[in-house]
């Protein structure tokens, strides 16, 4: 077994690879003047099976290039088996023709990351699960969930009610609940912009409970922001929001600042930037994306790694 990383995420590459108990493999990457991507694999990796460990965060294209360009190197370097580990799918929202003359970007990148020689995908929390279909390869999808529970655990919330912000959502937020032994809510809303989301209305008990508000993916913080509003207005008490990948930008740093949000839960499939005073808890998913590495390596059972307990599973 190899681990490679490009540039978007090295720190949990290398938490990966400390817990499989390989040394992170040495490939140069780097880019010309011109802008364009340079990729060189400096070890023998011919008949070795390769993980390549790169989430397609925002600087998106760039990461998700340089991610194509490193599995052709590794396939024209003779590798046997070639994994693709992207801890965060980009694209994975542009995943079907809701408007006229508009293209389903994650179905293009499912064909690109093929066509480059990926034999296997492992990902986590794509945003819509049909994305795994998009792939003629096998894909293995794993949760977070399991990572953030066991924290919310460890804080003993009395009296937890697990929200969804949408109806997409309801899914991931039912086995929060139950793990949680939690009741259940959902915000309904209406999205007026790519940036902006207006809560309408809440269905089910808030008033005077903890609120728990549990989503996929946060990157303006419109979403949850908009429900922590309508939750407080109907009465919530505290307001938790756990997200699995966190692609946070300047706007959404200023909303969660602003907003009834006590604190932000979520994993370093991407790079965490600083809450700049607003409190925002990373926690670790190397272990979980690991042991995922070790399985298919061995050829072994992945679903295991999806139970959140010995009764619940997403």
């Amino acid at each position: 077994m190899k681990i490679f990383c490009g540039s978007a995420h090295r720190d949990l590459a290398q938490r990966i690879c400390d817990f499989v108990g390989v040394p992170l493999g040495d490939a140069t990457v780097s880019t010309f003047p011109d802008g364009e991507t340079f990729v060189k694999i400096n070890d023998n990796i011919r008949g070795r099976d390769i993980f390549l460990v790169q989430p397609t965060c925002p600087p998106t294209n760039q990461n998700l290039m340089e991610l194509l360009i490193m599995v052709d190197a590794a396939r024209r370097a003779s590798a046997a088996r070639i994994t693709a580990v992207i801890p965060f799918f980009g694209y994975a929202r542009q995943d079907r023709k809701d408007q006229p003359r508009v293209p389903i970007t994650a179905k293009l990148v499912a064909n690109l990351l093929t066509a480059a020689g990926v034999d296997r995908v492992l990902t986590m929390d794509l945003h819509a699960q049909q994305v795994a279909g998009f792939f003629d390869i096998p894909v293995d999808h794993l949760f977070a969930a399991p990572v953030l529970i066991r924290y919310l655990r460890s804080k003993q919330i009395e009296n937890p009610v697990v929200v969804s912000p949408d109806v997409g959502g309801l899914k991931m937020a039912s086995a929060y609940s139950q793990a949680l032994n939690a009741t259940l809510a959902i915000v309904a809303k209406r999205r007026k912009s790519p940036t902006e989301i207006e809560a309408l209305n809440v269905i089910g008990e808030v008033e005077g409970r903890d609120v728990i508000l549990v989503d996929d993916l946060t990157e303006t913080a419109g979403t949850l922001c908009s429900a922590a509003k309508i939750l407080k207005e109907r009465g919530a008490a505290r307001i938790i929001a756990g997200v699995s990948h966190a692609v946070l930008s300047d706007l959404a740093i200023e909303r969660l600042k602003k907003s009834s949000i006590a604190e932000l839960i979520t994993s370093n499939s991407v790079p965490v930037r600083s809450g700049d005073g607003f409190p925002i808890t990373t926690l670790c998913v190397a272990e979980l994306l690991g042991e995922g590495i070790k399985r298919i390596h061995g050829d072994e059972s992945v679903s295991s790694l999806f139970r959140i307990n010995e009764t619940d599973q997403i």
